[in-house]
């Protein structure tokens, strides 16, 4: 890990972290994919973010992915729109 690079310690930094520093639009279909991936355990990318960033930071990203996935409108059959 770069030690001069914080962890984002809140939703805010996070998404921050996530579309400016990083460039990615928060999708439906980028967050559904993340979710998918970060919640799986035998995924490898998976595991190694858990091994670079540890489990507490793991189950913190898995809840601010959440939290936007929460944010996309749905429509009336329940499927999420950007």
């Amino acid at each position: 890990m770069n030690d001069d690079v914080a962890l984002p310690a809140s939703y805010q930094q996070w998404r921050h972290c996530i579309e400016v520093r990083c460039k990615i639009r928060l999708t439906p279909t980028y967050v559904g994919g993340r979710l998918a991936e970060l919640q799986n355990d035998k995924d490898s990318t998976t595991s190694a973010f858990e091994k670079i960033y540890g489990t507490e930071h793991l189950q913190q990203t898995i809840a601010w992915f959440r939290r936007a996935a929460d944010e996309f409108p749905q429509d009336g059959e329940g499927h999420r729109h950007a």
